[in-house]
């Protein structure tokens, strides 16, 4: 985890600057949230703080929970990641017991915080994952259908042609990150669900 230290303590220096008493609703998770450039304007009615760190797994985000997700006082909790450990060649199965690990510390720590879970996307650069991809969001959807709090938006099939490949106009040159048009896709799937933040 000490991959991620330098970003970290950037996050917390940026969480310590917030206004007392603030709650925001919480943007966390990986390269697709940190490059999320136009959040703020996406959702201006939210209060927001964004505390996505680059490359970052579903195990990097519930390592760093308690730094960085506990001091923000969130109203609500939205989180996409997973996406990087499947990358890394975890299998489904390790994803969702990561996802488990998480909820835990929400239980713990932020008992009464809405979450909502983007599922993991389909990328051109990991399609050779599609199937993985596929199963992890079930049994992360499965899971989040036994938490009283929490729901799970469909942020993976809104990004597919008809073809159900990634359509490329959604993502970067890369093949992996959301281009402007795809970072549109999503907040159109986000603010389908906006009355629960």
């Amino acid at each position: 985890m000490t991959w991620y230290e330098n970003e970290v303590r950037e996050l917390e220096k940026n969480n310590r600057e917030q206004p007392a008493g603030n709650r925001p609703v919480v943007f966390y998770g990986s390269s697709s949230i940190r490059l999320w450039k136009t959040l703020a304007d996406d959702f201006p009615e939210l209060d927001l703080l964004n505390l996505g760190f680059g490359g970052s797994t579903l195990a990097a985000c519930t390592w760093f929970f308690d730094r960085l997700v506990v001091p923000a006082n969130p109203r609500s909790i939205v989180f996409y990641a997973g996406d990087n450990d499947l990358g890394d060649g975890r299998h489904p199965e390790e994803v969702y017991l990561f996802f488990c690990a998480f909820a835990e510390k929400l239980r713990r720590y932020l008992p009464d915080v809405p979450l909502t879970f983007l599922s993991i996307k389909i990328s051109p650069s990991r399609w050779n994952l599609v199937g993985q991809i596929r199963w992890a969001n079930q049994l992360i959807a499965d899971e989040i259908g036994r938490m009283p709090n929490a729901r799970l938006i469909n942020t993976t099939d809104p990004l597919l042609g008809a073809d159900g490949r990634p359509a490329r106009e959604y993502f970067e040159s890369d093949g992996l990150h959301l281009s402007p048009n795809g970072y549109q896709v999503w907040k159109t799937a986000v603010q389908a669900h906006m009355d629960n933040f």
